[in-house]
């Protein structure tokens, strides 16, 4: 394949807008995967996640939380991270998470609910 092939196609058809270039030795990155988990315990501070895959000690990610009819983002530290169950070929992993500088807007959205939850179970 010649470099004008590589840039246009087998077929001429121009499909980059940007040349590319080959990295000679190792360049290293990170790809994000949104994967679904479960919200076992929530605080101001931090959250307890139930995932079907294990998350790495000291990492940090974004982790999405709808929390009721709001949804916020929110950056997180995983501080610990364990089996909890194994079934039929299924792990569980629990993990704790430590929000990190969480905005004032996404502090609001979580007291708020946390205060809901609240009420609501004193109501019954």
């Amino acid at each position: 394949m010649d470099d004008l092939e590589a840039v246009v196609g087998p077929r001429g058809n121009n499909t980059r807008d940007a040349e590319r270039i080959e990295i000679l030795g190792e360049l290293h990155g990170e790809v994000m995967v949104f994967q679904s988990m479960a919200i076992k315990e929530i605080s101001r501070a931090g959250a307890q996640i139930e995932t079907g895959f294990p998350l790495q000690l000291d990492c940090l990610h974004d982790f999405r939380l709808t929390l009721g009819d709001r949804s916020v983002v929110v950056k997180g530290r995983v501080v610990h991270c364990s089996i909890t169950d194994v079934e039929e070929g299924l792990v569980l992993y629990r993990s704790g998470l430590e929000f990190i500088e969480p905005s004032d807007g996404v502090s609001t959205v979580i007291s708020e609910f946390i205060d809901a939850i609240k009420n609501g179970r004193r109501a019954l």
